[in-house]
């Protein structure tokens, strides 16, 4: 065939950068594991010198440091490396920041490993057993989750303002820490925290513990303890069935007056948009527990079948969308 009739071959690049992800992450994992960002938290290091803080051989830090470069977490001059800012703020170890190191090490220890079994809940739609009751489990579980929420109601404070709010309700939430960051951006602002088993009080800054107050109770069936003009149901909609979720609604509409505000923080479906990290985590809830992430369209219908018009949805950065609701 003539050369001037050849076309020209499409760029398989998609995929193999798709298909090297395992590779990424693994890389990733193995930095963090042996502190290559902790390394570079007091300046720019060689190879060799990030060899020497971390104990691994000059190679390794070389193809570890190269790997980092290429996915953005850090940067080279030509002759050393330096953390971007992603990695110095949350994977160098600076004391008062939120270190999502915990939340690396529960992915690599058992998320990791468990997607192996991922093609099998694709065929059945259900999870694969997932075991965390061995020692690594509950070592490394909790801590994991919680780590990755708290940076759920970091990024959440962060892109929406909590000024215009003073009654705050989380109802049937995972993480006290979205109203203890609410508080913290607004001295005005009391929360309550309504759970079947809330955390304990420890769990909640000392600076804040007058203004965020935990109760233990059924949050469809039992008392709600006041009115409210604002209530965030964060990481409720993934764990419950449809009807369930309508109930929430429901329950969370009699609270406030109308004109209050609803926070509804998950994960949810909407290709439209082409943001990639909500079906990866519908996989993840998929292969882990089999629990939900609902196409956006559907639960935005949930919102006008219960007393709530939907204003907007924000995409929080590494996080879920939020989608903001106006009480009617």
């Amino acid at each position: 065939m003539s050369s001037s009739t050849t076309e020209t071959a499409a760029d398989p690049s998609p995929i193999v950068n798709i298909a090297t992800g395992f590779m990424a992450a693994k890389q990733l994992f193995a930095a963090s594991e042996v502190g290559v960002f902790t390394a570079l938290s007091d300046g720019p290091l060689t190879p060799a010198e990030i060899a020497g803080r971390t104990g691994i051989p000059e190679r390794s830090a070389r193809i570890l440091a190269d790997a980092m470069v290429g996915l953005d977490l850090l940067a080279f001059d030509g002759t050393r490396y330096q953390n971007e800012a992603a990695a110095d703020a949350y994977l160098a170890g600076r004391k008062g920041a939120l270190d999502l190191r915990a939340f690396l090490t529960f992915w690599d220890q058992l998320s990791y490993p468990h997607w192996r079994t991922y093609t099998n809940s694709v065929r059945a739609a259900a999870p694969s057993p997932f075991d965390t009751s061995a020692s690594v489990g509950e070592d490394v579980f909790l801590p994991g989750v919680m780590t990755y929420n708290a940076l759920h109601a970091l990024m959440l404070a962060e892109h929406y303002d909590f000024g215009a709010h003073t009654r705050v309700l989380d109802l049937a939430g995972l993480s006290v820490e979205f109203v203890v960051q609410a508080a913290a951006r607004n001295p005005r602002l009391h929360a309550d925290f309504v759970a079947p088993k809330p955390p304990a009080p420890s769990s909640v800054d000392e600076r804040y513990r007058d203004r965020v107050t935990l109760h233990t109770a059924d949050p469809l069936t039992d008392p709600i303890p006041g009115r409210y003009d604002l209530v965030l149901l964060e990481h409720v909609a993934h764990r419950f069935d449809a009807d369930d979720n309508r109930a929430f609604l429901r329950r969370a509409r009699e609270v406030v007056e109308p004109g209050g505000r609803l926070l509804l923080v998950d994960f949810f479906l909407d290709a439209s948009d082409g943001r990639r990290l909500d079906p990866l985590l519908a996989g993840e809830y998929l292969v882990v527990d089999g629990t939900v992430v609902y196409p956006e369209d559907e639960v935005r219908g949930w919102l006008g079948e219960t007393g709530w018009r939907w204003l907007e949805t924000r995409e929080l950065p590494g996080s879920p969308r939020a989608l903001i609701a106006e009480a009617v």
